[in-house]
């Protein structure tokens, strides 16, 4: 052998090992993808929602914000307002409204995802008053109220979509009425 090669025996072992053998963490091979939603979840489309307070409701599709559907009832027909529903949560129909009517100022702020932001509340109290509070119990069973100028947005994005959903016969009717399933019905082999 040359004196310039190292031989492999004669290398020095290291002076500290660590007491437990760790694995080394293999590197992420995932990379992240924008969601990209189904072809049926297009604006106007008729879905049912499948989880949360208004499951088996129908609803209107308005548009889609970065992680999630949209949706109205119109409120004044099944009581759905304008919320975001999460589109693993819903199935979307071959039914579609004409929604080229609604203004188009108030559907981009209701497609913001600030528009759905909850309030954050105050920093605490100090002093005497919050150390009596601290003992009270929170009442219970208030129902948090809809600003006014959600509902103005509401009544804004229902009036032309009632309008729309008039010129259609059976079309009322069928958004009233909910999605249940009974025995022996096979939702993957239905087409909606």
């Amino acid at each position: 052998m040359s004196s310039t090669q190292a031989n492999p025996a004669v290398q020095k072992a290291a002076r500290w090992y660590p007491a437990d053998d760790t694995p080394l963490r293999k590197k992420a091979r995932k990379t992240q993808h924008p969601t990209k939603l189904r072809a049926s979840l297009k604006p106007g489309a008729v879905v049912i929602v499948l989880a949360g307070r208004f499951r088996g409701k129908r609803a209107v599709v308005l548009g889609h914000s970065k992680d999630a559907v949209i949706v109205t009832g119109p409120f004044k027909i099944n009581g759905v307002p304008i919320r975001r529903v999460n589109a693993r949560y819903v199935i979307g129909t071959s039914t579609t409204v004409d929604i080229s009517k609604l203004d188009k100022s108030v559907l981009e702020k209701v497609t913001k995802p600030e528009y759905f932001a909850r309030e954050k509340k105050s920093k605490k109290e100090k002093g005497e008053d919050a150390f009596i509070k601290q003992g009270e119990k929170p009442e219970v069973g208030i129902k948090k109220q809809p600003t006014s100028e959600r509902a103005s947005d509401q009544k804004a994005i229902d009036k032309p979509l009632l309008s729309a959903i008039k010129n259609e016969e059976f079309l009322a009717s069928y958004l009233r009425s909910s999605f249940s399933l009974r025995h022996g019905q096979r939702p993957h082999e239905m087409v909606f």
